[in-house]
Parts: C-alpha cells; structure tokens; sequence
C-alpha cells in the first residue's frame, strides 16, 4: 500500500480529545417524528471534537464512534462550504454523522484549517487538503478503527476534496461523493457570486485563476484517481450550484477510463439532495456496506452479456 503525499513525523496526532454530551434535543424538538430514532442512534455513539496536528498546525474536527466495543471500518467525511459560516454544527456531528457510526463505523471529520478555532487559513482545495489526508494517520491513533478499511464521503466542496484526496491515495477503498463541482469553470460561471468571494479570500486565485481552477477540476485530473476505488456519484437533478450537465460529462469520462463507479440522478433534487433525506443515507450504507465494510469486488467492466 502506499499513500501519496509528503507527511510530518506528528501530522494526524490527536492533541486533544473532548467527549461531547450528546442530545436528541440539541438536533431536534420533541415534536419531531425523527428524535426518538435520533435519540437510540446517540446511545450507541460516543462523540467526540478533537484538535489534530496538520503541517504542523492545530486543526479542529469531530469524531464518532460506536460505543460497542471492536474494530470498526472508517469514514473521512469532507463538509462542504468554507469558512465559519459552513463549519460542522450539532446537527452535523450529532446528526449525520452519528448515524453513520450507529451503522458500524468511526466517522471522522475536519474543520479544515483556520475553522472554529483552529489555526492557519484555509484555501478551498489548496494546502488545506492535507487536512483531509492527514486524517489517514490519525485513524492509526483511534483504538477501535479498522485502518485496513477507509473510505470517504464528500458534500459539494467536501466531494471537490474527495476526488483530490483519491488523486493522491489508493488507501480509500470505497468514496461517495455528493453535488461535487468537477469543473469549476463551468461552477464558478453559474453563480453570481464565486468569483467575487474568491477573489476576496483567495491569494492563488486572484494571482492565476486559470491554474488556480485548473487544479482542483477533476475532470481534468480524473486519469489519475486510484483506479481500484469505486466512486458513488449523488446528484441532484436540479442542483442549482453544481449544474448536473458537468456531472454527466464526469461520469462520462470515468466510463472511458474503465474507473469503478456508480451514478444516482434524484429527480428534482437541490445541492446536497436534501429532499432524500431518507433515500439518500438508506443508498450510502447500503455502497459502504458492500464495497468498504465487506470488501465486495467490484463486478467486470469488460463489455459482456
């Protein structure tokens, strides 16, 4: 096995680990038909926020982690947004996450650098992917994780570092990847105000956005994504950030290159297909139990009857 980046002796160390005092109600009113299954899956979960070393710099996250004790596969989940405004909250880590440890595995997840507290700055798909990948080793560090098995998730910009991380690793065994810009071009172009925010936040961007949106398209670095990940594409049919004809061109591209994946259209769907809040995590365990806990081989992809 191998991993493909250049990793300090300390990067992925847990500095600090604080247990959080999980609440259905901290996520959801009483009233809501969710909270009782909301409320059984914190029971099982113990959950965590965590400082980790990154290039050296302290870095926020939250962990989850099923209380039964054994070893578990893993999840890096990448959020999605930037800056404070979209940092993981409560309904995030006491949320998504933890119903994806109820289902048997240790969800970890970063803040990314200059977030809620943690130190540097981040810049969208630059220096600050290393925060994604330096949770690889910290894994190493989490007692009941199965480091053998990790796989990845990522929403909208979480999913753009999701295809850089799989660039630069074959250690993800299995990768979900929701309402993901693959051209930035083509992303930037259809809103009214990327280019404005970019400008303003990003150094690298104002300097040269032609390498700058270059780098982080992963339409146009898909032939060196580890071909032995299989990738499940999300996307929503009326995504109205992530127009859905860029999805199909990636899909398109991953066939011609013979690379594992699979591709779910939810009719009507926005950014993020929150509509399918059922649907959505029902599909997710059911990828991840195949492909990342049971280690199913994925089927031919030589033309056959």
């Amino acid at each position: 096995m191998k991993i493909c980046f250049s990793a300090k002796s300390q990067d992925g160390k847990i500095i600090e680990q604080i247990k959080i005092a999980t609440s259905a109600d901290s996520v959801l009113k009483h009233s809501n038909p969710y909270y009782d299954s909301l409320k059984r899956i914190l029971d099982n979960v113990d959950v965590y926020r965590i400082t980790y070393l990154s290039d050296g710099l302290k870095v926020k996250g939250y962990m989850d982690i099923p209380k039964k004790p054994g070893k578990y596969p893993c999840v890096i989940k990448n959020r999605g947004g930037n800056r404070e405004t979209s940092k993981l909250q409560a309904y995030n880590y006491m949320g998504d996450m933890a119903e994806m440890a109820s289902w048997g595995y240790c969800v970890v997840a970063s803040q990314y650098r200059g977030n809620d507290g943690g130190e540097g700055a981040e810049d969208l798909g630059g220096k600050d992917i290393d925060d994604v990948m330096n949770m690889i080793p910290l894994l190493n560090n989490v007692n009941r994780a199965d480091t053998s098995r990790i796989g990845m998730l990522g929403t909208s910009r979480g999913g753009m570092m999701t295809y850089l991380a799989l660039a630069r690793t074959n250690l993800i065994k299995a990768a979900i990847i929701i309402s993901a810009p693959t051209d930035l071009k083509l992303a930037i172009a259809s809103t009214n105000w990327a280019d404005t925010l970019y400008s303003h936040l990003l150094p690298e961007y104002r300097e040269d956005k032609e390498a700058w949106i270059k780098k982080r398209s992963a339409i146009l670095f898909a032939d060196k994504i580890c071909r032995t990940t299989p990738i499940f594409i999300i996307q929503g049919t009326a995504d109205d950030r992530v127009p859905t004809p860029q999805i199909l061109e990636m899909a398109k591209k991953l066939y011609e290159l013979k690379q594992p994946f699979r591709l779910a259209m939810f009719e009507g769907g926005g950014h993020g297909v929150h509509e399918f809040y059922i649907e959505v995590p029902r599909e997710e365990k059911i990828f991840f139990d195949d492909y990342l806990r049971d280690g199913k081989k994925w089927p031919s992809l030589t033309l056959h009857q």
